[in-house]
C-alpha cells in the first residue's frame, strides 16, 4: 500500500523549494484522477456546491454534504493528502461545535481541515492545533463571506493581509491559501511566514497552486476568472459525444452486432 502524504511531507517539499500542487476532488472519479496524476493535495472543497450541486455559491453546503464527499475521497485514495473544507456555519457558531465538526472530518478520513478568516479565527485555530487537528488557513477573497464582500474581491489592505498571515502562522496553521491576493503582496507574505502558501489568483511566487477540478478541465465553460487556465475542454468533447450517441440511436447505428448478446 502506498504511503499517505503527511503535513510534514508537504512542508518539507515547500521548504526544499519545490512547488506544491493542490486540486479539488469530490468523488471517486476526481479523487482517483488527482491521485494518479501525482497531485500533492486533494481538497474536498465546499466548491462542491457550485460544481456538483448546482448552487450559485457555497453557502448552502453543510457538514453532511462535506463529510459524505470527504469519506469518498479518502476511501478511494492512498497517497494524496486529503483536506476537508469546513463549510459555512460549521465553525462560526461557537468553538466547541467547530472543534467537534473538525474532528468529524478527521474521522471521515481527512488528514486536515481548511477554514477561512484572519484575526477572528485565531483562538479557534490555536484550540484546534492544541487538540491535534491540522488546520489550513485561507485569506484574501473568502467565498463564505461573499455577502459582505459583495462578490469575488479582497476587502483588506496589504498591512491587514500581512498581519493576518503572520498571526495564522503563529496560531498553528500548517499552510495558507491566498485567493485573489495581488501577486506582490502574496510574494511578501510567502517570504515573511514560516508555513507554505498556496495561491489561486495570487501570482507565481506562492509555494504552490490550487485549482478546482471542474474548472481546470473545462466542465464549466461559463466560468472564466482571470486566474483560471483550462487544461482540457471536457464540456465540448462530452457534448459532441452525447450528440453523436443520440444521432446513432435515432439512426439505428447503435447498438450494432458487436454490442449485442
Amino acid at each position: 500500500m502506498a504511503k499517505r502524504a503527511t503535513i510534514r511531507d508537504i512542508q518539507a517539499k515547500a521548504g526544499d523549494g519545490q512547488k506544491l500542487s493542490m486540486v479539488t476532488a469530490y468523488d471517486a472519479f476526481s479523487a482517483r484522477l488527482v491521485e494518479q496524476a501525482g497531485i500533492d493535495i486533494a481538497l474536498v472543497g465546499d466548491s462542491v456546491g457550485t460544481t456538483l450541486q448546482g448552487r450559485p455559491d457555497t453557502l448552502g453546503v453543510n457538514m453532511q454534504h462535506m463529510l459524505y464527499h470527504t469519506e469518498i475521497v479518502a476511501r478511494t485514495t492512498e497517497r494524496v493528502l486529503v483536506i476537508g473544507d469546513m463549510p459555512f456555519g460549521s465553525y462560526q457558531v461557537n468553538e466547541d461545535e467547530a472543534v467537534h465538526n473538525a474532528v468529524e472530518f478527521l474521522k471521515a478520513g481527512a488528514q486536515a481541515v481548511k477554514l477561512e478568516g484572519g484575526a477572528s479565527v485565531l483562538p479557534l485555530i490555536e484550540r484546534m492545533s492544541d487538540a491535534g487537528i491540522p488546520v489550513m488557513g485561507h485569506l484574501g477573497y473568502t467565498p463564505q463571506s461573499t455577502n459582505i464582500t459583495s462578490g469575488p474581491r479582497v476587502n483588506k489592505s496589504r498591512d491587514e493581509l500581512m498581519e493576518d498571515a503572520e498571526s495564522l502562522a503563529d496560531a498553528g496553521v500548517f499552510a495558507i491559501v491566498l485567493e485573489m491576493v495581488p501577486s506582490k503582496i502574496a510574494q511578501e507574505i510567502t517570504k515573511s511566514i514560516s508555513v507554505p502558501t498556496i495561491g489561486i489568483g495570487a501570482g507565481p511566487h506562492t509555494n504552490g497552486q490550487v485549482l478546482v477540478f471542474h474548472d481546470m478541465l473545462g466542465f464549466s465553460p461559463d466560468f472564466n476568472p482571470k486566474f483560471l487556465k483550462r487544461y482540457f475542454d471536457f464540456h465540448e468533447q462530452a457534448l459532441a459525444a452525447l450528440k453523436k450517441y443520440k444521432e446513432e440511436v435515432e439512426g439505428g447505428g447503435y447498438p450494432g452486432e458487436e454490442h449485442s448478446y
